[in-house]
């Protein structure tokens, strides 16, 4: 009775999901991934041509990018704060002074990551980073125990540390949406039916440096709801309440050191397309060493993966990745491309299973209907 109620244990109980789809339905998923594969090979490239700049810039709405872009600005933040400067004080001034939005107040990042630097220093964030990467990978792999055989586990952590490239560069630890999308990737290895809160933590942590981590949170409370977990939904939200309270308090901070015509942002409704993610893929992975015609449309086989290997992981993650895809193809303007970093480097292990999500919706097709493990 609680499998027919559950809908995360209906999906777990089927093993490898695709194998399970009627014949009409394999052959329509095969058709819509070539689809989709086809439409970014011909279409990501005028993207790029348009968009997407070699360095994050994202936020230079007005003024443009010569004094150095994204990065550049957080660097001066950071200096000002670690030589004691207010958080706000030092943020506002070099927006202002740069022409860069402050209105909304969620242009202004969060003070998280200037706090740490102001700890332990650019160079300390750097080798967090560099410690983070292999540790998730290997608690990824334990995680996929039992779920997905030797070479795919293998293979996912090789995939991993492919999508986890970018910690490597000096400019890292200046990356918020890097950091951030590391812990969500922990969160994801941590989970554990009896043990969740480690993950809970993983996933706060990352809610502090980035708010678009905030549909993960939401995404994990629904599965808990649904399961009738209902500590585990409490823990979840009440994560919620204590973000809204510091994005609250964020805003108060911001709204502080506000002047007149001080400048807002265009807004994110640009409607850029699934281009976007996909170049975004293309150009922060490693998938950057292949030419763009190529990366563009693998890029699109990870979620196909990920749905293929099932359990709560895999459809966890297929809907995570497929959710942001579809809220920057709506909302986020080219030059938000670095945002795609808040799925890495879990997007990645995807690869690792695309042989068994394609062997078994071929299974579909042929009508072999016996289940496989």
């Amino acid at each position: 009775m609680t499998i027919l109620r559950d809908p995360v244990a209906r999906w777990e109980g089927l093993g490898r999901p695709l194998v399970h789809l009627p014949r009409w339905a394999a052959l329509a998923l095969l058709i819509v991934v070539a689809m989709v594969m086809a439409w970014g090979a011909v279409t990501v490239a005028p993207v790029a041509q348009a968009a997407i700049p070699t360095e994050q810039s994202g936020e230079a709405e007005v003024a443009g990018d010569d004094d150095g872009g994204d990065l550049a600005l957080y660097n001066r933040i950071s200096d000002r704060v670690v030589a004691g400067e207010d958080y706000y004080a030092a943020a506002m001034a070099e927006q202002r002074a740069g022409n860069y939005p402050t209105r909304p107040f969620v242009t202004v990042r969060l003070p998280t990551l200037a706090m740490i630097h102001k700890t332990i220093g650019l160079s300390g964030a750097n080798m967090m980073l560099l410690i983070l990467l292999p540790v998730t990978i290997m608690l990824f792999m334990h995680r996929l125990r039992g779920q997905a055989l030797p070479p795919e586990r293998v293979g996912a952590g090789i995939l991993l540390l492919f999508g986890g490239a970018a910690a490597i560069t000096p400019e890292a630890g200046l990356i918020h949406e890097l950091l951030a999308g590391m812990l969500l990737t922990l969160a994801l290895a941590l989970y554990q039916p009896i043990r969740w809160w480690p993950a809970l933590i993983a996933a706060g942590l990352a809610l502090a440096v980035r708010e678009l981590a905030a549909p993960f949170v939401l995404l994990w409370l629904a599965f808990a709801m649904s399961q009738r977990r209902w500590s585990e939904a409490a823990g979840f939200a009440g994560l919620l309440f204590l973000f809204a309270i510091g994005l609250y308090l964020h805003y108060l901070g911001v709204e502080a050191q506000r002047l007149p015509g001080d400048a807002a942002s265009q807004g994110w409704d640009a409607l850029a397309g699934i281009s976007l993610p996909l170049l975004a893929l293309s150009k922060l992975t490693a998938l950057l060493i292949l030419p763009l015609w190529l990366a563009a449309p693998l890029a699109v086989l990870p979620l196909l993966g990920w749905l293929g290997l099932g359990g709560r992981l895999g459809l966890f993650a297929a809907l995570w990745f497929a959710g942001f895809f579809t809220a920057m193809a709506l909302f986020a303007r080219p030059e938000n491309f670095y945002w795609v970093q808040l799925t890495l480097p879990a997007y990645l292990a995807g690869f690792a299973f695309v042989p068994r999500a394609l062997a078994d919706l071929l299974s579909a097709i042929q009508g072999r209907k016996e289940r496989q493990t």
